[in-house]
């Protein structure tokens, strides 16, 4: 059984807010969000909430693992609430989708470093890049 965004606020260490409430669940219904589209979303749900507000939410979330940040070059950062198995992402090089693609089995070179330079590798962060079905047509 999942938790729901106030355990995961409060085990998080997190004080339990509507605007944070509403931001995980939005995003659970919305993954790959940027922040505008969470603040309009959230917007909606609760009223007068400032983008300000979210932004904070979404760091705060971000920092304790609650939400995880994806950062694709040239496109504004999204966010999900998938966290904890470290799955990759397609970002359409157009508009900018965003889909989860599970991790990579088997053989896959680019996931081990052949040089380490001395840092513990505990993470590798794949994006895959192409057009989707919408912006191929174009």
């Amino acid at each position: 059984m999942t938790s729901g965004p106030r355990e995961l606020l409060k085990d998080a260490g997190l004080r339990i807010t509507a605007p944070r409430i509403a931001v995980l669940e939005w995003l659970a219904e919305h993954p790959h969000a940027t922040a505008d589209a969470v603040a309009e979303g959230v917007r909606a749900r609760l009223g007068s909430v400032s983008t300000q507000a979210v932004y904070d939410v979404l760091n705060a979330c971000a920092r304790t693992g609650l939400l995880r940040r994806i950062e694709p070059a040239g496109h504004p950062a999204r966010y999900e609430t998938r966290t904890g198995d470290n799955h990759h992402h397609l970002v359409c090089r157009d508009c900018g989708r965003t889909v989860d693609v599970d991790c990579v089995h088997g053989a896959a070179p680019c996931l081990e470093p052949s040089d380490t330079a001395g840092f513990t590798v505990d993470e590798a962060e794949v994006l895959f890049w192409g057009l989707c079905p919408d912006c191929r047509g174009h």
